[in-house]
């Protein structure tokens, strides 16, 4: 049996385990063993060692932002200036469709980083979705399902500076002219997934989309109990619920301002996310609202709410290493190089790109293999290039919106106070009905152009 083939096999054990048992970051850790010992025998826990530090010192920057976040949500938490914004929220949102509406608005709006649009808007809404007796799986979905998709097709967004960056480096995208931006953009009408994926929201928001398997639990769960979340999700929602008192809205508003604010100047999240913390000190402290004794105390629960985040997307990382040692994409390149012709080009694309991200939850790392792949082969097969973008595109949306250990998920459900794999299974039934719409539809557009 090929290396290759055995890292397709521990993708599948943690799906599938994840699923059966409940529990992501066991399965994720008795796959990054097993496959130690696999490719080291042995020497499998010395060199797994190794290959944590490495992790962690390679993706240090995000993991650092999720706990930065979370100390961010407590300080807003603590001055309780969400429950003012709230009050401004009610007077607009008064049905569950509204609601629905406005945060599907807002999260096409905050496009500039998926998880800061998962963490503003999540902010911002979960209070008033408790009110409502809107389940939190709804808003975990529509804070997932507007970040990725959106932040994928906008040249300015973390994300589509990052695939932009890679496709400058191909001769296929320059030939479409000096105006890369313009170039980028115009392949925004074949991101297929995409798209279906905000039309699918939109009609959910609107109550057209039918509510099905997990989601309709949900709702019938808040319907029967009042719950808005469930017994398994309820040690995410351990706030301490008494002597709460009105806070004002400038509390939450300013801070989030001024977190979106310097995140588009300096193009730094962390450096955004400091400030932004700073900027809530200097407000509350001063006012009581908190002492400067209580501070670090905040801070460090809400870095604590935030560890478990932490410790799966580490494990993915080193699942991620592993499964590139022992040519995992290499093996599935191979595998699919014989059907690459012309008119099926843009669809096996979006699926091999689709299926890298969705089971490395690698997303840069993938696009970044793909692409120097991808284009000169598509032109030499005479592909149009806007299609072989989309394709792309579209196959890193899938990955980030899929993936039930992608960062964005992770801090999807974790912002929504429910377990990942909870929102993962809730949103199941609409990533599945988008993904087989831009199937089709690149198939469609693969022949017709």
């Amino acid at each position: 049996m090929s290396l290759g083939l055995v890292s397709v096999l521990l993708i599948l054990f943690v799906v599938i385990g994840a699923i059966a048992t409940k529990r992501v970051e066991i399965c994720l850790f008795l796959a990054c063993l097993i496959g130690a010992i696999v490719l080291y025998g042995t020497h499998a826990l010395s060199e797994l060692g190794g290959i944590f530090v490495e992790a962690l010192g390679n993706n240090a920057w995000v993991m650092l932002i999720v706990l930065l976040l979370g100390g961010f949500i407590a300080l807003l938490q603590s001055s309780n200036g969400h429950l003012g914004f709230s009050k401004i929220v009610d007077k607009i949102c008064d049905t569950e469709r509204k609601t629905l509406f406005v945060t599907f608005l807002m999260g096409i709006v905050i496009f500039i980083e998926e998880l800061l649009n998962a963490m503003t808007i999540g902010a911002c809404m979960k209070t008033h979705y408790d009110k409502k007796k809107i389940p939190r799986e709804t808003l975990a979905y529509l804070l997932d399902a507007t970040g990725g998709p959106i932040c994928v097709m906008v040249p300015i967004s973390g994300w589509g500076v990052c695939l932009m960056s890679m496709f400058v480096q191909q001769d296929a995208f320059l030939s479409l002219g000096n105006d890369h931006i313009k170039s980028y953009l115009s392949a925004a009408p074949f991101c297929f997934y995409p798209i279906a994926t905000l039309i699918i929201v939109f009609l959910f928001c609107m109550g057209i989309m039918p509510k099905f398997g997990a989601m309709k639990k949900a709702y019938k769960r808040v319907e029967d109990t009042g719950m808005v979340y469930s017994e398994k999700s309820r040690k995410y929602n351990q706030e301490n619920v008494e002597n709460i008192v009105d806070g004002k809205i400038i509390d939450f508003v300013i801070p989030v301002a001024v977190l979106i604010i310097l995140t588009i100047v300096t193009g730094d999240l962390i450096t955004a996310v400091i400030g932004a913390i700073v900027v809530c000190a200097v407000m509350y402290i001063p006012r009581k609202i908190i002492s400067s004794e209580d501070l670090f105390p905040i801070l460090s629960k809400g870095f604590a709410d935030m560890l478990v985040v932490d410790i799966v997307l580490l494990l993915t990382y080193v699942l991620q290493i592993i499964t590139e040692k022992m040519g995992m994409t290499d093996y599935i390149i191979e595998k699919v190089q014989p059907y690459m012709i012309g008119s099926l080009f843009p669809v096996i694309i979006f699926v091999l790109v689709a299926v890298l991200c969705f089971c490395t939850a690698s997303l840069v790392g993938v696009c970044a293999l793909i692409a120097p792949i991808a284009f000169p082969l598509g032109a030499i097969l005479g592909v149009n290039t806007l299609l072989v973008m989309a394709a792309i595109m579209s196959g890193a949306g899938f990955g980030s919106h899929a993936c039930f250990y992608s960062d964005a998920t992770l801090v999807s459900s974790r912002i929504a106070g429910i377990d990942n794999l909870e929102h993962a299974m809730s949103q199941l039934p609409y990533v599945a009905i988008a993904a087989v719409v831009s199937f089709i539809a690149f198939i469609v557009a693969g022949i017709v152009m």
